[in-house]
């Protein structure tokens, strides 16, 4: 099918670094809050750990390999803060070494590589120190983001702050289901404007050390809203979700200020000091979406926000029992276009979890993933024809992997990977991707 997708459109994969990589003591790397995580009896399926993953810190050749044989032009991938800075301060050069090999073996193969500073790897010894609701992780974050552009500046030109803000802040500190595991919405306020302010001061450290040089970016995952109803009770609760889920992170990004209903409705003041917005707000050279799904609710008093997403009817579910729901991805692309202007836009995660099955001949033969990404792509086209400033599309995941709370028990690769063996084996998706990009 054609597609408006310019010559220079950016095609990638991302991963996460404690999703894939695996080698959890070695070279000097600290544990992390999601290393405490998954030994909290419950907290994560069957028990799963990240201490192996895809062990992709000894195999990222291999895994090169795959994204040359896939045709991309650009890899999202994150850095682990406590391999870099095992207590949180002080630079470990074993832990940058590797990020100096990955880096410099993805140039060589003509790869431009897209760093993330912070992918939820928060060092424990810094959570033992409060954390994200304390002001002081959003300043050590600054000197762990200048530590790494001081490192890499010279080969990464593009950087990604934060990634979803929504779940290291709301997942982590309200709901609970992802480290740190805490539920308290007065440590969730906090956190989320101290990552928010984190943001502002990495941005600043990354550019201090690559003057002119950094494309400094953040990525937000998104979701549509919409009442389940035309209830006045559930269109006020789909204004608050949207206000829950976007604009509470999308607003002081771009120089809003936190929406004044949701602050009302949490009846928590985030602790903003004089200049924090400004801080917040620098200019990004680009944005990142990560599109999943849209979220329909309903009213319900039970949420600090006042509502409660309930299923569709008839719709197609992934194996996380989201909805697909592509038109979702060009409704945000160009929402996000029209009210916030950034000057890029990326979609810098997508992706569907299915239970694949391997073949007797080894084969992933996964047709609903294969629908999924053409869908979605599709409707990156659609936004390109309006005139959104898209200028490329991340893949979610170039590997199955661990899925945080999911363990390993959900795949979004478009690589199958056998966790007994890490034999990796393309999917059908992967073909299709690679076929697609070529074209």
């Amino acid at each position: 099918m054609p597609h408006p997708f310019p010559s220079d459109f950016l095609w990638g994969v991302a991963t996460a670094s404690f999703q894939i990589e695996g080698a959890a003591r070695e070279d000097g790397r600290s544990q992390s809050i999601w290393d405490t995580f998954c030994r909290v009896p419950g907290a994560v399926a069957n028990g799963d750990t990240g201490d192996v993953a895809c062990d992709h810190y000894h195999r990222w050749p291999e895994d090169i390999a795959l994204m040359r044989e896939l045709g991309v032009g650009a890899y999202r991938f994150s850095i682990a803060w406590p391999r870099v800075m095992p207590d949180g301060a002080t630079p470990n050069a074993a832990g940058i070494a590797f990020y100096d090999r990955l880096v410099d073996a993805l140039l060589e193969a003509g790869i431009r590589p897209f760093a993330t500073l912070y992918h939820w790897d928060l060092p424990q010894v810094l959570q033992d120190r409060g954390g994200w609701p304390e002001r002081a992780t959003a300043e050590r974050f600054a000197e762990y983001a200048g530590t790494v552009a001081a490192a890499l500046g010279d080969r990464v030109g593009d950087w990604m702050t934060l990634n979803e803000p929504f779940c290291a802040g709301w997942l982590g500190h309200l709901e609970g289901v992802m480290a740190p595991g805490i539920r308290d919405l007065r440590a969730a306020v906090p956190a989320t404007h101290h990552l928010h302010l984190g943001h502002g001061l990495a941005a600043a450290a990354i550019r201090a050390e690559s003057p002119g040089a950094a494309r400094v970016g953040v990525v937000c995952n998104l979701s549509p809203t919409e009442a389940a109803s035309d209830s006045e009770a559930d269109v006020a609760a789909a204004r608050r979700a949207d206000g829950h889920h976007n604009r509470w992170f999308m607003d002081p990004l771009f120089g809003r200020g936190y929406p004044a209903d949701m602050v009302e409705a949490y009846g928590v003041d985030p602790p903003v000091r004089p200049g924090d917005e400004a801080t917040i707000a620098a200019p990004l050279d680009f944005f990142g979406l990560n599109y999943y799904s849209r979220a329909v609710v309903v009213a319900d008093d039970e949420h600090p926000a006042g509502f409660r997403q309930v299923p569709v009817p008839g719709a197609t579910t992934t194996d996380m029992g989201w909805e697909v729901y592509p038109d979702g991805l060009r409704e945000l692309i160009e929402r996000v276009a029209a009210e916030y202007a950034p000057p890029v836009i990326y979609v810098t995660e997508n992706g569907s979890a299915w239970p694949d099955a391997v073949a007797a001949d080894g084969s992933v033969d996964d047709p609903d993933r294969v629908a999924y990404l053409d869908a979605h792509i599709a409707a990156c086209a659609r936004a390109l024809e309006e005139g959104a400033p898209l200028r490329g599309y991340f893949a979610w995941s170039l590997l199955d992997n661990f899925e945080w709370a999911y363990g390993y028990a959900k795949r979004f690769g478009l690589v199958h990977v056998d966790y007994a063996t890490q034999r990796r084996t393309m999917k059908s998706s992967g073909r299709r991707y690679a076929a697609l990009i070529s074209r």
